[in-house]
């Protein structure tokens, strides 16, 4: 098994409810920008009636104050952040050493490949902190070279 992440943090992640209707995603997305907050990663989901954004940024303070003075219904949720291999079985070495070690994966999303050869994984898991030591652990022994720190600061 290759190096599953070269770098891990945990950080915060807003699910943001929005009305499917057209320019609501446009009205969010542009209050971050405006704000100058980096989106990490994010991931849009939708019902008949609703649509939940995903979304990890780069400063979640700023990120929170922002969203809030939307008024837009949301909730927070501390996810790890790993940096990936941008490469085939990259995201199958981490599920496979969380599950050998009973740590389950409630949801994951990932960013596309960056040019730098990375890519962001994003994973909500039943223990987070024995997920960092395992994934911390298994990077150490590997020496990946870390191209991009996520913060992890709330």
């Amino acid at each position: 098994m290759s190096q599953p992440a070269a770098h891990i943090a945990s950080t915060t992640q807003f699910s943001v409810f929005l009305i499917n209707k057209p320019g609501v995603l446009a009205q969010v997305t542009r209050s971050l920008a405006e704000a100058h907050i980096n989106i990490v990663a994010m991931t849009l989901v939708d019902s008949q009636e609703h649509g939940v954004l995903r979304v990890v940024a780069a400063d979640p303070a700023t990120t929170r104050a922002v969203l809030a003075k939307l008024n837009l219904p949301m909730t927070e949720t501390d996810v790890l952040c790993l940096e990936l291999s941008n490469r085939p079985g990259a995201l199958a070495d981490v599920a496979t050493l969380l599950g050998q070690n009973h740590i389950n994966i409630n949801y994951a999303y990932c960013t596309s490949g960056a040019p730098n050869g990375h890519t962001t994984g994003i994973f909500k898991v039943a223990d987070p902190k024995k997920a960092i030591h395992l994934l911390g652990k298994s990077a150490e022994s590997h020496k990946e070279p870390n191209l991009h720190r996520m913060r992890g600061k709330r």
